[in-house]
């Protein structure tokens, strides 16, 4: 066991050197409570924190030689923690200036060890929502570049990137809910479903692609042991009433739609593909008869992701976006976010970037480098569904 000297000199060194914030720490769950409980006994905020000095052994540090709370039977009560996260809330108390304050962050500690709180929507838990540093919470999403990591591919012209569905799961979805996307493209957001735990159902009118999809699907592991289906279907006009039944299910959980962005990419030339729509105004209505063929198996309160870009045409900004976003909010919607997620650049303009800023100058406008992520919420009496 360290002595009180050591263990102070522990501190200094956790304050003064990087850490890694994600790393994982096994601690003796009933000597935490125990070291915490004893500090909470205290009324002056000086002996608090000269107790807490206690509590950082349980840091997996490499100056620690495995002390104090970090000896502990692997086969007894354990609990793992953020290393991250457990020293801010340490600091926090050792800088209270208050006995209430200090108090107030020892109890908080205690609740992420000993209580775990989440919505009707998700699973995180929000006693230990400081460990939550890969979920985004801002309105500006700047992703350097996509993961291509498991079954991920980037062949197909036109696909999101993985981490566009990832959040939206993580955010709106638990374990086992079920998710749709009514355009599934490549199978990205059946993919990260099988990563995630969720059972997923695309989408797709082009035969070929769809088949590829299924493919790619195919390959990701199923260590969680969910669904995925995907059908070869308008999204106007399948019926998802058989598919829900052949699975058991009435509601889903998630929607999730990347439509085209009208004809910047054609994918095909069937005329029941929104990239042929003849005009803006019949791109907007075949996206609402989309809206109202999907939406209606989206269970009430929970979410609908679009994601969707806007595209010039004849020297004029059509903002697609906000067309669609209105489409659903003449629905039983509420809007809960516009996200602006990056983008560096498009195949099309790869290797151009000097002719498109060129052509921007002479033409008095700019380069498009974002797309929208619209976040909407069904509205109407939480569904009580049974699975």
């Amino acid at each position: 066991m360290k002595t009180n000297g050591q263990v102070l000199d522990l501190f200094v060194d956790l304050q003064k050197e990087p850490y890694d914030w994600k790393k994982d720490v096994i601690v003796n769950k009933p000597k935490l409570l125990e070291e915490i409980d004893e500090a909470l006994k205290n009324e002056e905020v000086g002996l608090v924190r000269r107790k807490v000095y206690s509590i950082y052994s349980i840091i997996d540090y490499p100056k620690s030689d495995n002390i104090g709370l970090l000896n502990i039977d692997r086969n007894g009560d354990t609990a793992v923690l953020k290393k991250g996260p457990l020293l801010e809330e340490l600091k926090q108390v050792q800088e209270a200036h208050t006995i209430e304050r200090a108090k107030y962050y020892l109890e908080r500690l205690k609740k992420g060890v000993t209580e775990i709180k989440t919505s009707k929507i998700n699973d995180i838990n929000l006693n230990r929502w400081k460990e939550y540093t890969d979920i985004i919470t801002d309105s500006l999403w700047i992703l350097d570049k996509r993961d291509t990591s498991g079954a991920h591919m980037g062949w197909y012209w036109g696909n999101f990137i993985p981490q566009i569905p990832h959040q939206l799961m993580m955010r709106y979805t638990k374990k086992g809910d079920w998710v749709i996307d009514a355009f599934v493209g490549s199978g990205t957001t059946l993919i990260e479903c099988k990563r995630l735990g969720r059972n997923g159902i695309g989408i797709e009118l082009n035969p070929e692609v769809a088949r590829k999809a299924k493919e790619l699907t195919k390959k990701e592991g199923n260590v969680n042991n969910v669904t995925t289906e995907v059908i070869t279907a308008d999204s106007r006009k399948v019926n998802l009433q058989e598919t829900l039944n052949k699975h058991k299910i009435s509601k889903v959980q998630l929607t999730i739609m990347h439509p085209p962005y009208h004809n910047i990419i054609k994918f095909s030339r069937n005329p029941n593909d929104l990239s042929n729509a003849r005009s803006v105004e019949d791109f907007t209505k075949m996206f609402a008869d989309v809206i109202d063929n999907v939406t209606p198996y989206l269970e009430n309160g929970r979410y609908l992701g679009i994601v969707i870009g806007d595209k010039y045409s004849q020297g004029k900004w059509i903002p697609l976006g906000f067309y669609l976003m209105n489409e659903v909010l003449k629905r039983n919607f509420s809007l809960k976010g516009i996200i602006v997620k990056n983008f560096e650049e498009t195949r099309g303009k790869r290797n151009q970037k000097d002719l498109w800023k060129y052509r921007a100058l002479v033409g008095g406008f700019y380069i498009f480098k974002h797309e929208y992520i619209l976040l909407f919420k069904k509205e109407g009496e939480i569904d009580v569904i049974v699975k």
